[in-house]
C-alpha cells in the first residue's frame, strides 16, 4: 500500500526561497549588465558585448592577481589540511580535555574577519608588535611592510592561525564516528598507529576531509579582509590577491565594466573548482 506524502511543508519553504533568490538574482543581473556595457557618465550605457571579457582575460594584472591568488590558496590547503589533520589525531576522544581542546579550537573561527586583520597587523609590527620584536631579537630582519617574503609569510601564519581550526573540527568529528570495532580488529592483527591511520582512518576520513578542503578552497580563494587589513595588499603589489585587486577596480578606479567582467570570471572559476570537488565527493559515496 502506497503513503500519501504530505508535500504542504514545502510552502513553509517557498518565502524563504523567494528572499533568497531575490538577494542573489538582482545583484548578479547588475553585475552581468555592466559586464557587457559601457558608460560614459550621466547614467548613459552604451552596448560593449563581450569586450570587457576579452580586456580582462588578455591583462596581465589579471593574470598576476590570479597567480598570486593560486599559489596563496594552494599553500593554505598544503599547510593546513595536514595540519589539522595531525592537531585532530593528537586530541583525545574522552575525558574532560576533550571539551576544553574543542572551546580552543572553535575560539579562532568565532574572532570577526577585520579584527583577525587588525591583530596581526598590531602582532607583527616591527618596532611595536610581539612577533616582529621577537624575530628581530633573533638577528633575522623582519619587517612585513617592507619586505616582500615577510609579508608573504604573515598573511599565510595568519590565515593558519584563524582557519586550521575549521579542518582540525572537521577531521575531529570524522575520527569519532569510526567504529571502535576497527580499532579493536587493528589491535589483534598487531596494526601500528601508522597502518591504522593509512588503512582505517584516511580513509574513513575521506568525505570529511573532501568537504574541508572545499571549504577552505572557497575562503582562501575569496579571501579579502584579513590581507586587506594586514598589508593592504602591499608591500606593492605582492599580497594583492584577486579579490583586492577586483575591489581597487570597482571601487578605486571605478572601471564598472572590467570589473564586472572579472567578478564574473571570478565567480565562475570557484563554481568550476567547488563543481570538482563536489563531483568527486559523490563518487567516493557512490563508491562506498
Amino acid at each position: 500500500m502506497n503513503k500519501l506524502s504530505n508535500q504542504r511543508a514545502w510552502w513553509l519553504v517557498v518565502p524563504v526561497v523567494i528572499l533568497v533568490a531575490f538577494n542573489a538574482l538582482i545583484p548578479l543581473m547588475t553585475v552581468v549588465n555592466y559586464s557587457v556595457q559601457e558608460t560614459f557618465g550621466n547614467n548613459q550605457f552604451f552596448w560593449h558585448g563581450v569586450g570587457w571579457f576579452e580586456q580582462v582575460l588578455k591583462s596581465e594584472r589579471f593574470h598576476a592577481s590570479l597567480l598570486r591568488q593560486l599559489a596563496f590558496t594552494a599553500m593554505i590547503l598544503l599547510i593546513e589540511v595536514p595540519l589539522g589533520i595531525a592537531v585532530a589525531l593528537c586530541m583525545p576522544r574522552k575525558g574532560p580535555w576533550v571539551s576544553v581542546c574543542l572551546v580552543l579550537m572553535a575560539l579562532p573561527l568565532l574572532i570577526p574577519w577585520n579584527v583577525v586583520g587588525a591583530m596581526w597587523n598590531i602582532f607583527a609590527l616591527p618596532d611595536i608588535g610581539l612577533l616582529g620584536k621577537m624575530i628581530n631579537s633573533l638577528g633575522i630582519d623582519y619587517n612585513f611592510t617592507q619586505q616582500p617574503v615577510a609579508a608573504w609569510a604573515t598573511t599565510v601564519l595568519m590565515d593558519v592561525w584563524h582557519w586550521t581550526s575549521l579542518v582540525v573540527l572537521l577531521t575531529y568529528a570524522g575520527l569519532c564516528s569510526i567504529p571502535d570495532a576497527y580499532y579493536q580488529a587493528a589491535r589483534i592483527d598487531g596494526a601500528s598507529g601508522w597502518a591504522v591511520f593509512r588503512f582505517i582512518q584516511l580513509p574513513k576520513l575521506n568525505r570529511v576531509l573532501t568537504i574541508a578542503i572545499l571549504l577552505r578552497f572557497m575562503d582562501s580563494f575569496m579571501i579579502y579582509t584579513e590581507p586587506f587589513v594586514l598589508t593592504g595588499g602591499g608591500p606593492g603589489n605582492t599580497t594583492t590577491f584577486l579579490s583586492i585587486d577586483l575591489v581597487k577596480i570597482a571601487l578605486g578606479q571605478f572601471d564598472l565594466g572590467p570589473a564586472a567582467a572579472m567578478s564574473l570570471i571570478y565567480f565562475m572559476v570557484v563554481l568550476l573548482v567547488c563543481w570538482i570537488f563536489y563531483t568527486a565527493m559523490m563518487r567516493n559515496e557512490g563508491q562506498s
